[in-house]
């Protein structure tokens, strides 16, 4: 199974060879070497074809949306699109028609970086204007304006960005255009969302980072494959069961991880050649290393202010938090502008679904 994942996951980095494979299994027959040529006939077959879901993925996804249904107040029976890449059932995430809507506008898109980061085919990087829709932990990207009582057609699924660990941030290293932020996702897909202004553009950053930081659950273990090839770990799309309190301790203990990897990482050179496989992996390493220490300081400031703020209403804790930015950009008044809505936000919102409380307006 771990070679099947590494062969086949999503993980960063080049695959494990037949070799490698077998150095990893070196003396683990009771203190004795599996019979390489076993090993060989084994290594080929997984590369070949790789290993299928116990069930299959129909019957697999038909329980799952099954499970979804009994929770609907009323246990109505009723199908359930899921948003998914296509390749793991285990981290599609199904539609819940009565998931909170947290922000709704319009959004222009460009594809900069595909899954694993691999930079998206020029004929695939053009802008295109959406109107997003962040419902739940899914950020819609829908040609027609936004209704709250709309259904859900095929181009909108499949435009669909999963927003469960993800990051968003201002696009520094853009400048063709004004107010574009950067949204990488869990399996660094790299999007570059352009808002109508610097406000809207903030807004979008803000509420994206704080679903993701409330909602997202704790990390996998990364798969084990070659000592020398890193993988990274496994994001699942399901909400967390932790409360508020635990999920900042959660992410406040990934810091302190992130942390001491990224100091012992640096103590740990690979060999001097700069242009040798083992540097090519050092440097894949530190990127994630770096970035997920990033993106849980982020987390964990945004929790600590939506905690300090004592209200789970959107807005406020919104315009809390760019007080204190405008604040440190000299002040600036005004600077969120007023929405019609303000839905509230809060950990009992399983998997941003509504929990019986709303705040004035909300929209679903």
């Amino acid at each position: 199974m771990l070679l099947n994942t590494d062969l086949h996951g999503h993980n960063i980095g080049k695959k494990m060879s037949c070799q490698q494979f077998i150095s990893n299994l070196d003396g683990l027959n009771d203190d004795k070497d599996f019979p390489k040529d076993l090993l060989k006939v084994l290594y080929n077959s997984i590369k070949n074809e790789k290993l299928e879901w116990a069930i299959e993925e129909e019957e697999f996804r038909k329980s799952l949306s099954e499970l979804v249904e009994e929770q609907y107040e009323g246990g109505g029976k009723r199908g359930v699109a899921r948003v998914t890449d296509g390749n793991n059932p285990f981290i599609a995430i199904p539609i819940l028609p009565n998931a909170v809507t947290y922000k709704h506008g319009v959004l222009s898109r460009k594809s900069h970086a595909d899954m694993d980061g691999k930079r998206t085919p020029r004929g695939r990087r053009g802008w295109k204007k959406f109107y997003a829709v962040l419902k739940g932990m899914i950020l819609y990207l829908q040609k027609d304006e936004y209704k709250a009582d709309a259904e859900l057609c095929e181009g909108d699924l499949k435009n669909a960005v999963r927003i469960h660990h993800a990051l968003a941030t201002r696009a520094t290293d853009y400048s063709k255009r004004p107010n574009v932020l950067k949204l990488k996702t869990s399996d660094w897909r790299v999007f570059l969302l352009q808002a109508p202004s610097e406000e809207e553009m903030m807004s979008w950053i803000f509420r994206i980072n704080l679903v993701a930081a409330l909602f997202s659950a704790p990390a996998f273990p990364a798969a084990i494959g070659s000592m020398k090839t890193f993988c990274r770990p496994l994001l699942p799309s399901s909400s967390t069961r932790l409360n508020q309190e635990d999920q900042l301790q959660s992410h406040e203990g990934k810091l302190k991880q992130m942390s001491v990897e990224v100091e012992e990482h640096r103590k740990n050179l690979p060999s001097p050649s700069p242009k040798s496989r083992e540097w090519e992996e050092y440097r894949i390493k530190e990127h994630y290393l770096i970035y997920e220490k990033s993106r849980y300081e982020t987390y964990i400031n945004l929790l600590q202010a939506k905690m300090r703020a004592e209200t789970d209403d959107l807005e406020k804790i919104e315009a809390s938090v760019m007080s204190g930015i405008g604040e440190g950009r000299g002040g600036r008044e005004g600077y969120l502008r007023k929405t019609q809505s303000s839905p509230s936000i809060s950990q009992h919102d399983v998997n941003g679904r509504a929990s019986g409380r709303t705040g004035p307006g909300q929209q679903s």
